[in-house]
């Protein structure tokens, strides 16, 4: 069987981080599968999904390494053809790709203690983000 749930998250811009282990959570509890994958998805070329330790120590190290790997002020071919301003944004929801797929048992997400699941605002604007959360299971 395969159920989806859409939801919506709102973000400040590059560099915001979000929290949307509850969100999943919630669609896997009040689905009918007890185990499967859940597949999760952020709608559009300029955000990601991942998983990481959800603190601000954390937080600020990962936003620091994008900002040493794809620096917001760098020289982007993408600015010039579109007369904009976000080609670190493109690089840096590449690198962190736009979706992870987790296994659940019990109608419950296997996470680790300190894993969260969260969405990476790579726009240098703010966005309201479509997350796409696809479960297959029994």
């Amino acid at each position: 069987m395969v159920t989806t749930v859409r939801c919506t998250v709102q973000t400040t811009g590059q560099g915001d981080v979000r929290d949307i282990t509850r969100a999943v959570a919630t669609a896997v509890d009040e689905s009918e599968l007890h185990d499967g994958i859940a597949t999760i998805a952020v709608v559009g070329s300029t955000a990601a999904v991942t998983t990481i330790e959800f603190e601000p120590g954390a937080v600020v190290d990962f936003n620091r390494l994008l900002d040493e790997l794809a620096p917001r002020a760098g020289q982007y071919v993408h600015h010039e053809r579109w007369g904009d301003d976000n080609g670190s944004s493109h690089v840096r929801a590449a690198l962190l790709g736009s979706s992870v797929t987790l296994p659940f048992t019990s109608s419950q997400l296997s996470l680790g203690t300190w894993q969260q699941l969260v969405l990476v605002e790579c726009d240098t604007r703010s966005r309201t983000r479509e997350v796409v959360v696809q479960l297959i299971g029994e």
